[in-house]
């Protein structure tokens, strides 16, 4: 009795691997990887394409930092006469990069206001600075902007 049912167990074995999977247990299992291949290749394409949302970010808060830095080595009268600084500006996501290969084209414009909306005595002494870009990534517009205040004698002068 024992014998029979160790051989059957073994035919019932040599059967089951020699059948191989329907036609319903291979087409669930090609749905699956499929499946799992589709998500994997959005999740690298949603990464790539924050990565170089990262990057663009970056770039243009660097463009906006060396424009108000450059403003600080400018004398308060270079700073107050009209067209001394160029109200608009473009630059390029990578600017060592030869002509017409340069990435991104970002389009700023520069305004500074003498007229300080500070309410103190010492309004006279100080400017409204806005750095404002604009750029293109495929079809999305992206902006972004940058705000600060600039005192003729300096900061320790007028901030306590």
């Amino acid at each position: 009795m024992k014998l029979n049912i160790k051989r059957a167990i073994r035919k019932r074995a040599v059967r089951a691997l020699a059948a191989g999977f329907s036609l319903v247990e291979a087409t669930v299992a090609m749905a699956l990887v499929g499946t799992a291949v589709a998500a994997l290749c959005s999740g690298f394409a949603t990464g790539i394409f924050t990565m170089q949302m990262a990057r663009e970010n970056l770039r243009a808060t660097q463009i906006m930092l060396e424009k108000v830095e450059t403003i600080r080595l400018y004398s308060w009268d270079q700073i107050n006469t009209p067209g001394f600084i160029p109200p608009e500006f473009t630059a390029q996501y990578d600017p060592s990069a030869p002509p017409g290969q340069g990435g991104v084209t970002y389009y700023g414009t520069l305004t500074i206001s003498t007229n300080a909306p500070v309410g103190a005595s010492y309004s006279n002494n100080m400017a409204l600075v806005t750095v404002t870009l604009h750029w293109k990534t495929g079809s999305l517009d992206r902006t972004r902007q940058f705000t600060t205040y600039i005192s003729r004698y300096g900061l320790q002068d007028y901030i306590y």
